[in-house]
């Protein structure tokens, strides 16, 4: 066994082992400054930062912050970042750990389940050191098993072999989860890339130790190949895949790197088959975890303003319906996501409906106020689909195409400025149930933007096209 050490200045180092005491120490003592950090950068924003309970998910206070409603998108990207040494430092002691009381070191997976990894952590502290025989370790196994034979040897054939299986199981556990169990969550977008990039280097590396480089190629490979096939097959299309990929690549490589530390360092023969066995066990606990909890969404807010070189009284006329506006040449929506085209209304004042005409549908619009010209306020009654999917078919309809994107209202705030000005801001209130929150939120802000940006401008030419026609018949007028 290596030589335990418990010196605090080796927090960050997978080598060795680590005691009970001393994880217990660092854990504690890293929550109280990760929570007190977070209070500090938090504290206007996120009451809720305030209570001692703010852990009880996996990876900690970044995954507590996917149910807050929290618009401030800095305050957000300070958050994660400064999550992220604490996360290293909670897997780098809790493999030690793990070596040190001579428990598996694949089972730091259970440090990114919800709920389940507050009983490991209090496991973890109480579990006593385990004592080994090096000697014994180091024998050969002599034990041939079925997997032996059924593995090839060779890089290239293991290789092969590796990304087919890897991506197959990926495959099987992928179609069923937004299907059978409605869930774009925590157990599709994490805990799956994680242990196919651990699945991979550990399969990958069954005969003998492989280098890092090809480890981490094996262990993303997978990805790439399921995000092919997926797209193949009609179950997503491009979009979707494209913007799934960084995280998915990134957790693999997470998963990756820790499947290489298992088999260079304490990758035992005679466990093999059965770590491999676990790490699927892993997947399907997640997606059944995650389906019990029912995580509820946040409701996120996006607000965006310009200028309009007009006033009030002509932007208003606009913002209650505009018309047709010419066709998008941003990507975003050429590639086809959800674009608007015109709004139309149906009466005045308080109790009107509002259709506003997307590429996919109309959102109808009961009006909540009307203070002319001031403020106009909607609710959203009906949301068409946010997208039609890129895909090589003519049409696919995946689950998340319906209700996991949806509108709760929105609003035109108009404030006369100087010099006969406007200032013009539109505003959205939206949920989506897809997990990590925090993640497809930066994604849905930026469509919501960019869809605001394409109505705001439209209204600012027509306002100022107006403008302009009246002050030159005014002109004509007073020169007659």
């Amino acid at each position: 066994m290596s030589q335990r050490s418990n010196s605090l200045t080796n927090i960050f180092g997978l080598d060795g082992t680590v005691g009970r005491g001393t994880y217990a120490l660092v854990g504690l003592i890293g929550f109280a400054i990760k929570h007190n950090l977070d209070r500090y950068i938090a504290r206007e924003y996120l009451p809720q930062t305030n209570g001692l309970f703010n852990y009880w998910e996996p990876l900690g206070k970044a995954a507590r912050l996917t149910a807050l409603s929290y618009p401030e998108k800095r305050v957000l990207l300070e958050l994660l970042l400064l999550a992220l040494p604490f996360i290293w430092v909670g897997v780098a002691m809790t493999v030690r750990r793990l070596r040190d009381a001579g428990q598996p070191v694949w089972l730091v997976c259970l440090f990114f389940m919800p709920f389940l990894n507050l009983i490991f952590f209090l496991v973890l502290c109480f579990l006593p050191p385990k004592e080994s025989d090096p000697v014994k370790d180091a024998a050969p196994w002599p034990h041939v098993r079925p997997l032996d034979r059924i593995i090839p040897k060779g890089k290239f054939a293991n290789a092969v072999l590796t990304t087919f299986v890897t991506s197959a199981i990926g495959l099987v556990f992928l179609l069923p989860g937004p299907r059978i169990m409605q869930s774009y969550g925590w157990s599709l977008f994490v805990a799956l890339p994680f242990c196919m990039g651990m699945f991979a280097a550990l399969l990958y590396s069954y005969h003998e130790p492989r280098s890092f480089q090809s480890c981490m190629e094996v262990a993303l490979m997978p990805i790439l190949v399921l995000g092919a096939v997926i797209v193949g097959i009609a179950v997503e299309g491009v979009i979707c895949v494209m913007m799934a990929a960084p995280i998915a690549l990134a957790l693999a490589f997470l998963g990756g790197t820790v499947g290489y530390l298992i088999q260079e360092r304490y990758w035992c023969p005679r466990h093999k088959p059965a770590i491999l066995s676990a790490i699927l066990l892993v997947i399907p606990s997640a997606f059944l975890g995650e389906h019990a909890v029912a995580l509820q969404p946040p409701v996120y807010v996006v607000r965006s303003a310009i200028t309009i070189n007009a006033p009030p009284e002509k932007v208003w006329s606009q913002v209650v319906a505009f018309a047709e506006i010419p066709p998008p040449h941003e990507l975003l929506f050429r590639a086809g996501v959800a674009y608007p085209i015109r709004a139309e209304i149906d009466g005045a004042g308080v109790g009107a409906m509002r259709r506003c005409i997307f590429s996919t549908g109309p959102f109808e619009e009961p009006i909540t106020v009307w203070d002319e010209p001031h403020l106009l306020k909607f609710d959203v009654e009906k949301n068409p689909a946010p997208l039609n999917e890129l895909t090589p078919y003519g049409h696919i309809d995946p689950p998340h195409l319906h209700g996991y994107f949806i509108s709760h209202g929105g609003q035109f705030l108009l404030t006369t400025l100087p010099d006969g000005k406007t200032r013009l801001e539109g505003t959205t209130w939206y949920h989506h149930s897809m997990w990590p929150a925090t993640y497809w939120h930066w994604w849905s802000d930026y469509v919501i933007h960019t869809i605001h940006m394409r109505v705001l401008n439209h209204i600012r030419e027509r306002a100022e096209a107006s403008a302009i026609q009246a002050l030159a018949a005014e002109a004509d007028s007073r020169m007659r």
